[in-house]
């Protein structure tokens, strides 16, 4: 076959190809795809050009074909894309990122072997359109600028995002980098007082302070220099605000040197007389604690924030989110105009715990749903490349600790920890992407450990060859100094001097603490940002709203827009229920009462998001906060439409997660202090999917932070038959984490109840979390209503409810029970049927804090009654009773009889027809004698 045949073959084979790439780009091998893309992407810019050059009309574009273009060897060409394609992809792979590595291994599907290349074709006039702007070079130097692109310093993760105009302006970005590495000597002096300011602090707390854990940032000083790039390129990118979340490791030292935290109060702390300044609660370990700053730079000023958090690596990342988008909403950054980028969340991580834990995943998927999303998250990861004691073989089945991230199209970039030029680049890169997209972004450090986990740490132990090569290896400050020295950047005493003006700094600040320690004065150690406030009070809280108020947010939830198409079961029950319950004062079912205080709260200036999942319709279909038009699903939110000066009504629909939507609620919570936030299980025991964040951070972050929060968290709960996981909200674990009013935890029986409640939330001088146990059946049950009186002004919420039942010698009854939740009605109801005439039903409708002066007047009332019982629905060893009846008793002066189900591993039977039984059995136990 002759050359011109089958240079003819060749084309026809590619406009095929291409014909073929048109019509579905994925049914062609990813090169050749590419190779098509790029072609697009030239043909594109070389039109534009073209139309930018003539003022005449231009001609609608017509089919290209591929093979037209002029002296093309295609074979050779169609490798020259292929390489080009997967250096970008595969490029990252033999990237000199590990400091610890001489020599990376180079990955064979890059040898040019692999693409037919002989040494012949090195020499030969390479070129495409879309790398260089088509410049033409020889092979050899176009596989070097490859190399030097995409296998340097910095591995670049970024082919996988499916948006080809983000992806083509993180290459563009990329190879631009490539072109121009030289930086400025200001610079690289910048970063090199960044990096001596880490070391130096941990040097000298190691010396002033023998043997105190630090969980030092030795190995990874190269974070200072990523953060401090990303905050001295804030005010140019509109960033006002920064929200941190971090692990303990390096957290003091970002406390001291960009948060800025009182270096004497940081001293004072590693003191073995340290105790916490705080005016309650029981404090936390150092380098647990948060802060926040506002610091000034030459262009303007940016708060910090740096939040709190456990032990519990990554369970703080939802609760940052949280806060930052708490902190958008307050600042108007939730608009067209600056769409969530004046405040930025910035989340470090350890490579293990990115890879390791679940949340990580969950708070990933949190980056583009409407409800949660903040805009893009930086994420800076300090790749220790170790996890304690275990390495990346037995901690990850995926290459790198980061692939999680590839779900959300995030770009990821490997930066070799100890080439501060690079990683300055790459932190100024990820802002610009995150202010661009509104997408995040993940900067992979890769450093190592000096010290171990901590510094009584032995690492050797276990990793005895990485402890070697740390241990012979300088500190990286004294080899940055090195390096600028010999460059010239600065001579030798000018980079002694940047050290010892960073080590003077310390000592003074040391020498103050001594002497102000010696004093006995106090007054400066403030590096606490505790909030305080009052104690605890039962004391009542007006929350009734008068009638007017009530009529009309009323009519409000039961009007719909003209033209509107209502669900027909919606417009046939649901809102005539409604309107007549308004008309005739009553009854008010649980979730009217529900809208009726959100909307009250509104018009006063409070307020509300509620997000859980399911919770616009409700689980249940009780709540309906979100009408779809049946022929549209066009939405109406009758929250929204209160009056014409309301707050914000916030309701979302959240993914399928608890753990990540609790921890940003709580996070909000604290951001938004005058809002009220609700989180909604869709049933109560899901909520122990999120059980760290509810240990760790809503029952104790104000005993060990002073961090207050009323955030509202909804359980349904309740003993209907349905089998142990959709029967218990774990009552019994929210009680054993109260002490100290840290929560309050009701099981309300009536819908008022839970109006006022709501209402107190926001009406009270102090802020506690509140724990519902909510109805499922009562939601619809026709005793469990309460009348309009019950609403207005005059009422409130009331920890403990008397008997309904009037008697009429209260002297003869002898029994009291006491209960909560839905088996008060099922009492009631026995009570009813068997014609019991001595036994009063008492209902803690709060159980903590226990108001024991309340149920002691209430008690009173029967002067001889002489039995006491409490009944609940759940098991002996879950539920209230071994949390209750040590407080009934010291109220009641003797022994109180436990009327329930017998103890029992699961919640809850399985068969209804067993649950029948046993709810029977324990209703009349509560009234045998």
């Amino acid at each position: 076959m002759n050359s011109s045949v089958s240079a003819r073959l060749n084309a026809d084979l590619l406009d095929d190809k291409y014909a073929q790439w048109c019509e579905d780009p994925h049914s062609v091998e990813p090169t050749w795809a590419a190779f098509f893309e790029g072609f697009e992407l030239g043909a594109a810019q070389s039109r534009k050009k073209e139309e930018s050059s003539s003022t005449a009309a231009v001609p609608a574009a017509t089919p290209v074909s591929v093979s037209s273009t002029p002296d093309m060897d295609l074979a050779f060409y169609g490798r020259v894309v292929s390489l080009v394609y997967n250096f970008r992809t595969l490029g990252h792979t033999q990237a000199a990122i590990n400091p610890l590595e001489d020599e990376p291994e180079w990955n064979p599907r890059l040898s040019l072997d692999q693409y037919g290349f002989t040494e012949t074709d090195m020499d030969r006039e390479a070129s495409n359109p879309w790398f260089r702007n088509g410049e033409t070079m020889k092979l050899r130097d176009m596989v070097a600028a490859l190399q030097s692109t995409y296998s340097d310093k910095i591995g670049f993760e970024f082919m996988h995002i499916h948006n080809t105009a983000v992806r083509h302006w993180v290459r563009e970005r990329i190879e631009k980098h490539a072109l121009n590495k030289g930086f400025a000597a200001e610079r690289k002096v910048k970063s090199l007082r960044w990096l001596l300011e880490a070391e130096v602090f941990e040097n000298f707390i190691g010396k002033k302070f023998l043997g105190e854990k630090r969980f030092s940032i030795e190995g990874g000083e190269g974070t200072m220099v990523v953060l401090n790039a990303i905050l001295e390129s804030c005010p140019s990118n509109g960033v006002l605000e920064i929200e941190m979340g971090m692990a303990h490791r390096g957290r003091l030292n970002v406390l001291a040197n960009f948060v800025r935290k009182s270096l004497t109060t940081i001293l004072y702390e590693f003191t073995p007389n340290y105790v916490p300044d705080l005016v309650a609660g029981d404090g936390d370990v150092k380098y647990h604690l948060g802060y926040e700053s506002v610091r000034e730079l030459e262009d303007g000023t940016v708060r910090v924030s740096l939040a709190a958090n456990p032990s519990h690596l990554e369970a703080v990342n939802a609760v940052v989110e949280g806060k930052a988008r708490a902190r958008q909403r307050i600042l108007g950054d939730d608009g067209a105009k600056t769409d969530r980028t004046q405040v930025l969340p910035i989340l470090l991580h350890g490579d293990a715990a990115f890879a390791g834990q679940g949340s990580v995943a969950e708070v990933l998927n949190l980056s583009q749903l409407p409800g949660y999303r903040t805009g893009g998250t930086i994420h800076l990861i300090i790749n220790n490349q170790i996890g304690f004691t275990t390495s990346p073989a037995d901690a990850r089945s995926s290459s790198y600790a980061t692939d999680v991230a590839r779900m959300i199209d995030a770009p990821i970039l490997h930066v070799n920890g100890e080439e501060p030029m690079e990683l300055y680049w790459a932190a100024q890169f990820a802002l610009e992407f995150r202010q661009k997209f509104g997408r995040d972004i993940v900067i992979d450090m890769y450093c190592y450990r000096r010290q171990g986990h901590n510094e009584a740490d032995q690492a050797a132990f276990t990793q005895p060859i990485i402890a070697k090569k740390i241990a012979a290896r300088q500190p990286f400050g004294q080899m940055y100094k090195k390096r600028l020295v010999d460059d010239g950047t600065l001579t030798q005493p000018q980079a002694d001097q940047v050290e010892q003006t960073i080590w003077d700094t310390l000592e003074a600040g040391y020498q103050k603490m001594i002497e102000l320690t010696e004093a006995g004065d106090r007054t400066v150690f403030s590096g606490s940002t505790a909030i305080a406030q009052p104690e605890y009070s039962h004391a009542p809280v007006p929350t009734g709203i008068d009638r007017e108020k009530f009529q009309h947010i009323g009519k409000v939830l039961t009007s719909i827009p003209d033209g509107f198409h209502l669900n027909p079961t919606l417009a046939k029950r649901f809102i005539p229920r409604r309107i007549e319950a308004l008309a005739s004062g009553g009854p008010i079912d649980w979730a009217f009462a529900e809208s009726l205080a959100m909307g009250s709260l509104l018009m006063e200036g409070n307020p509300v998001r509620l997000s859980g999942q399911d919770c616009r319709r409700g689980t249940f279909s009780q709540r309906h906060a979100v009408f779809y038009d049946y022929e549209t699903r066009e939405r109406h939110i009758p929250l929204e439409q209160v009056s014409a000066d309301q707050a914000k009504f916030c309701v979302y629909n959240s993914f399928l997660s608890e753990f990540a939507v609790l921890g940003f609620d709580y996070g909000y919570s604290l951001g938004y202090p005058s809002m009220l936030t609700l989180w909604e299980a869709q049933f109560g025991d899901f909520s122990n999917g999120a059980q760290v964040i509810i240990d760790q951070f809503i029952s104790s972050a104000e005993s060990k932070w002073q961090t207050p929060s009323d955030l509202v968290m909804l359980l349904p709960h309740g003993y209907e038959g349905m089998g142990p996981e959709h029967s218990s909200a774990r009552l019994e674990r929210f009680l054993q984490l109260c002490a100290a009013q840290n929560l309050i935890v009701g099981n309300f029986t009536t819908p008022a109840q839970y109006f006022h409640a709501l209402r107190r939330q926001k009406r009270r001088d102090f802020r506690k979390p509140l724990i519902l146990m909510t109805p499922k059946s009562l939601l619809t049950r026709a005793e469990a209503v309460s009348q309009e009186s019950d609403f207005l002004e005059g009422t409130c919420f009331q920890e403990v409810l008397p008997d309904i039942k009037i008697f009429s010698n209260p002297s003869d009854v002898s029994r009291v029970v006491f209960c909560s939740g839905k088996v008060f009605y099922d009492l009631v109801n026995h009570r009813q049927e068997n014609n019991i005439e001595d036994a009063a039903i008492v209902r803690m409708e709060q159980l903590y804090p226990f108001h024991d002066e309340m149920v002691a007047a209430i008690i009173s009332q029967y002067p001889n009654a002489s039995q006491f019982v409490w009944c609940q629905e759940e098991p002996l060893n879950m539920g209230a009773w071994s949390y209750i009846f040590p407080r009934l008793e010291k109220v009641v002066g003797q022994k109180v009889r436990y009327a329930g189900r017998g103890q029992a591993s699961s919640p809850a039977a399985g068969s209804k027809a067993q649950h029948y039984r046993e709810q029977k059995a324990l209703l009349a136990k509560a009234f045998e004698v």
